[in-house]
């Protein structure tokens, strides 16, 4: 088994080793930030999308259905109730202007949920927090040089009782 920059694991790294080794993993910590944003910003264009569709779908219903259905709608009407045309005229467009108004609320349904997103203010702020952990690291202490001196002798005396 080996660490990620191919040397065996429990053996010791040089400082340029580990610094490689924090560099690659900053990068890659990096690349996949900004590839989540990216993926965020995506979906927040597909709810303005879908949002904009609803919006030209209600206005294409107004617009293209309103001579067709009105006489439809008003003729049927004055079948059914023998009501004045006029009136059964008056009742299919508020039929029409009733279905534009669905489409419509749809549309500001998905515009407010684009607008609420804060898909790339999150990873933004995600980026500055690991920035500002990253600044504040401090390396670990390391043992005095004269702890070390204290400690060789020990070592070859120890060395020495299993040797004989």
């Amino acid at each position: 088994m080996s660490a990620p920059d191919g040397s065996p694991v429990g053996a010791e790294r040089s400082i340029g080793q580990l610094f490689a080794s924090a560099t690659t993993e900053l990068s890659a910590l990096v690349h996949d930030e900004i590839a989540l944003a990216k993926a965020q910003l995506k979906q927040d264009v597909k709810r303005g999308a879908t949002s904009g569709g609803a919006f030209t779908g209600a206005g294409a219903v107004l617009v293209f259905s309103l001579p067709m259905l009105n006489f439809a709608l008003a003729y049927g009407i004055r079948t059914w109730s023998d009501w004045n045309l006029a009136v059964c005229f008056l009742l299919s467009f508020a039929a029409n202007v009733l279905v534009a108004g669905v489409l419509a609320l749809v549309g500001v349904v998905f515009a407010k949920k684009a607008k609420k997103s804060q898909g790339p203010q999150k990873v933004a702020a995600s980026m500055k927090e690991t920035a500002g952990v990253l600044q504040n690291a401090k390396p670990h202490p390391r043992p005095e040089p004269a702890a070390i001196e204290d400690r060789a002798p020990a070592a070859i005396e120890a060395v020495a009782r299993s040797s004989s």
